[in-house]
């Protein structure tokens, strides 16, 4: 049976080659600044103190619709970095998540010195150099579309740009994927087939992952008692998306939902 995740990937394959159409590879390199330093979203979820928070701009999803498309991703991202977040993801994909490059770039102006994921369906190495031009410094790696040669290839790719990967998983399937020189790993609670979101899968799959990994659980978070659990549990990061954006002001539920942490 064919799913949403299927029209998601089928859509950004056809639009890269659109993309490359336009800019070829070798162009976007040599338009990329490579003397920016990148920030270490693995090092801010780790560091003492940490909120452990990546909070997320996403205008719409597939399963809600449109969260909240009447505020700018310059103002909530700023607002998300003086709440305390330890880093943030910016959706790009348009058709399916109402984002763009150009929403990701907004907030790489508004927040220059806070880690930043690139948030998409990467099927392609030229999604890569075009996170790196657009000064990301993490990229997700989602396993239900990939195959364990494309994760280590692509890793590698981002780590010769100085990106950091977050692999993302969804159940058992997916572990022997695992690359181990991922940088961090994120266990998705929504499945992406029906996107219907299971709470207890960040523990199903905890006990499953490499000791030394960082450990990030993703999606259906929207209670603080709930990430002090899971951060007691051994979890060092805390994607949020939806929880924020659906309110009016997303930067302030975001620093109040921060403060109510036991951190």
């Amino acid at each position: 049976m064919r799913t949403i995740l299927d029209d998601i990937v089928e859509n950004r394959r056809e639009e890269v080659i659109r993309q490359r159409k336009l800019v070829s590879l070798a162009d976007l390199k040599a338009k990329t600044d490579f003397s920016t330093p990148r920030f270490s979203m693995a090092q801010r979820l780790i560091a003492t103190g940490s909120s452990g928070i990546i909070a997320e701009f996403k205008r719409m999803s597939p399963s809600k619709g449109i969260i909240n498309d009447r505020v700018e991703p310059q103002v909530v991202t700023k607002g998300y970095a003086e709440a305390g977040a330890a880093g943030v993801s910016v959706l790009t994909d348009s058709r399916y998540f109402g984002g763009s490059t150009a929403d990701f770039n907004a907030a790489r102006s508004a927040i220059p010195g806070t880690p930043m994921i690139r948030k998409d369906f990467m099927v392609d190495e030229y999604q890569i150099h075009e996170a790196r031009f657009m000064q990301a410094d993490v990229i997700l790696l989602i396993a239900a579309v990939l195959d364990k040669s494309e994760i280590s290839q692509y890793t590698s790719v981002a780590h010769e740009l100085g990106l950091e990967v977050l692999l993302e998983l969804h159940d058992e399937s997916e572990l022997e994927k695992i690359d181990p020189r991922v940088d961090m790993i994120g266990i998705n609670n929504r499945n992406l087939k029906d996107f219907k979101v299971d709470m207890e899968q960040s523990l199903r799959l905890f006990d499953q992952l490499p000791a030394a990994a960082i450990k990030i659980s993703e999606s259906g978070l929207s209670d603080p008692k709930t990430v002090d659990f899971l951060r007691n549990h051994g979890f060092q990061g805390f994607l949020m998306g939806e929880n924020f954006m659906k309110m009016e002001n997303p930067a302030a539920a975001c620093a109040e939902f921060i403060s109510s942490l036991k951190i």
